[in-house]
Order: structure tokens, then sequence, then C-alpha cells
């Protein structure tokens, strides 16, 4: 009797066994499910599908060669119009619905910090190239990482240069955003220090014209004006300060100061002499090279190049944590970036070296991906141009 009743024992494990196998098997064989949310319209629109592009390309790479995991990688890609509304809708569709490990490339820092906590909350990854400082100052319990300088990296980087310019006196001129205080706050310490004063004024982004801001700004008699808004109001900006006769310098940033913005102005003389500003992809790299053949471009954007590495990293962390979800990326996304060992600049390599036991060291289009303990990258390169008839010229790489 004892014997049946281990042999029925014996009988139902195995029978339950042979239940659970195939969902067993359909989870070690589904497809891993990655996503993009990027500014497809509204203020970043012109960024945003170029950014899914090349993180399309990485996937479809690593597919042909055979996957992660042994498994299909697929990637679902959502607009966040630019709008933390609309961010946080497309965000809990593609943790909810599609069950997504990642979520790659939040561009405005207010759609990052909006989507955030459905990340962490859901333990899925994500990267972003927002630059707030206050983002990683977010509980976001190492479930989020930024390949975008800081707010306090770049300010500085902007006055140092800002400085070099000889400017005197110096005056901003931005739309509220996350970074608006702490952008006047770097800029007090900064500037000073190379004999320079500064003052500022917040505007509403959402005018048709700005010349009582404008005439507010030049009774200080500035040289140099940063316009730090993005490419609808600046259009804006850029035009009233011409009609006002400014004679000085104008420096903004490049994801707001761009090509579309030139041909939006269509008058050369309105941007004649304005100065941009980025952080500069790791022009000439292996990494670069492949970005530039993906999205049919021989000068992509930063934001493009990060969410490419964003999309290497992400696959390659799943692999050395032998699982596709939101905590391996996290406990490995370092690993696989600093931990030193082979040098990789794509994910098809590291895949490889990581299957064969070995350590990798990722280095991509946006330069080496390293991180400190709260998300932050810890140095990059910044690109500075002038436009001149309507051109971007290219002033230094510092």
């Amino acid at each position: 009797m004892i014997r049946n009743r281990i042999g029925r024992r014996a009988a139902l494990v195995g029978g339950v066994a042979a239940v659970a196998s195939p969902a067993v098997l359909r989870a070690q064989t589904d497809p891993i499910k990655i996503a993009t949310l990027t500014p497809l319209t509204g203020a970043g629109g012109s960024y945003g599908p170029v950014m899914a592009k090349a993180a399309a390309s990485v996937v479809e790479e690593v597919n042909k060669a055979g996957g992660v995991l042994g498994r299909r990688v697929v990637l679902v890609s959502e607009d966040d119009q630019t709008s933390p509304e609309a961010g946080v809708r497309a965000a809990r569709k593609l943790i909810d619905v599609d069950k997504v490990a990642a979520i790659l490339g939040t561009w405005a820092s207010s759609v990052t910090t909006a989507v955030a906590p459905l990340c962490w909350e859901s333990k899925t990854f994500l990267c972003t190239v927002s630059g707030a400082d206050s983002i990683t100052q977010l509980p976001h319990q190492g479930f989020l990482v930024r390949t975008q300088p800081n707010s306090r990296l770049q300010v500085t980087r902007v006055g140092e240069f800002i400085l070099s310019l000889g400017a005197k006196k110096v005056f901003t001129m931005i739309p509220q955003t996350p970074f608006t205080q702490s952008t006047f706050d770097i800029l007090g310490q900064v500037l000073p220090k190379g004999g320079a004063t500064h003052q500022s004024l917040i505007y509403d982004d959402k005018k048709t014209t700005y010349r009582t801001e404008v005439d507010q700004a030049l009774r200080t008699q500035p040289d140099v004006i940063l316009a730090n808004g993005y490419t609808p109001d600046t259009v804006v900006l850029l035009k009233d300060l011409y009609r006002a006769g400014f004679k000085g310098k104008i420096l903004g940033f490049a994801y707001s100061i761009n090509q579309k913005l030139v041909d939006q102005v269509g008058q050369n003389e309105v941007v004649e002499g304005v100065y941009t500003f980025a952080p500069s992809p790791a022009e000439g790299s292996g990494a670069y090279e492949r970005v530039k053949a993906a999205v049919g471009s021989a000068n992509p954007d930063p934001y493009t190049s990060q969410v490419y590495d964003h999309t290497n990293l992400v696959l390659m962390s799943m692999a050395l944590g032998k699982a596709a979800t939101g905590e391996a990326i996290r406990d490995n996304i370092r690993k696989v970036t600093q931990g030193g060992g082979k040098p990789v600049d794509n994910a098809v390599d590291g895949l490889k070296a990581i299957a064969a036991g070995e350590k990798v060291d990722y280095s991509g289009a946006s330069g080496p991906c390293d991180f400190d303990a709260k998300g932050d990258i810890l140095d990059c390169k910044f690109r500075y141009e002038q436009i001149k008839a309507g051109k971007f010229t290219l002033v230094k790489i510092a």
C-alpha cells in the first residue's frame, strides 16, 4: 500500500509537470519585449522617429544573430507626444499590456519624471536621454540610468563656453521646465567666477510673441542671451530678438536650435551667428558609424546615438543576468559597461563574448557609458556649433 501511494503521488507530480511544461516552455521561448517611448510628435517630434529607428536596427541585428537567451527580441514603439500625460498613458500600455522589460529613450524631462514611478513600481527598467538633475534624485531603486549628462554638467559647460565668448552680462530666457531653477543656480555660480553677471526670466512657452519679455531682457544690456526653450517657442523668441535689434550673441541648446528651427524661421539673418551646444556623440567610433548607416544620416543627433546605446546595453545586461527582466538589467548594466573586460561596441559581439564566459566593456555611439550610483553618466564631450548662412558649422568639440 505504501508503494502504491508513492506511485500515485509520483504519477500526480508527473501529470502536473506534464501539464505545466508547455507553459514553462512558452515562457522560455516567448519573444523578449522592450520598448521605445520617444516623442514622435510635439516639441520633440523631430527626434523621436529617428531614435526609434536606431533602436530597431539593433534589435534586427541581434535577432539575425540568434536573439538573446535563445529568444527573439520584439521592439514596441510608442509616442509620448512630448507630453507627460500622453507619456504616462503610453507607458502604462507598454507595462501592463505589452509586458516590456525595459523602456528606452524618454526625451523631455517632464515626461521622464512622470513615467519613472510607473517603471520602478513595476520593476521595468528605464533608460532616458533627459537631463534634469531631479530625475536621478527620484527613488528609482536602480531601475533607471541616463546617457544624457545632467543639468549640472551641461549648464556648467554652457557657462564656461559663454565666458569663452568674452561675455560680461548674460541674460537667460527660459520656459518653466524641470531644469529651470537648476539652470539659474548653476549659471549663478559659474559666470561670476569669470567676471560675468547673470539675470533671467521665465516665459510662457504658449505665447505667440515675447516682445515684452525681450524688451525686459534688453533693458539689462546683455552681451549674451541664452535662449533655453524648445524649438516652437525659440522660433518666436529669435524672431522677436531680431525685430528688437539685439546685436549681441545668442546661444541655445541644439535640441531646440536645429535644422527644423532654421527651416521654420525661413530668414537666415534671424539665426545668423547663433551658437548651439550639445553633448557630442563618439564621432569616428565603430558604433557611431553603425548609427549613421542605420538611420541614413551623416550626422546623427546625440539622442539617436544614446538610444542606440540603450538598446545594446539592455540586451547585453539581460544575457549576462540570464533573465529578460528589469531586475536583470538593473543588476548587470554596469557590469557590461564598466567592469573591465573585452572592449565591444555592439550587442552582437557583446552577446557572443558573454555566451563564451568573457567579461565585456561596452563603449558606444555616445561614448563610454559609465554610470555613477544614481544612474548619471560620469562624463562626455560637448559639441559647439555656429549658424553661418543657414548652415551649422563646427566651432569645437571639448
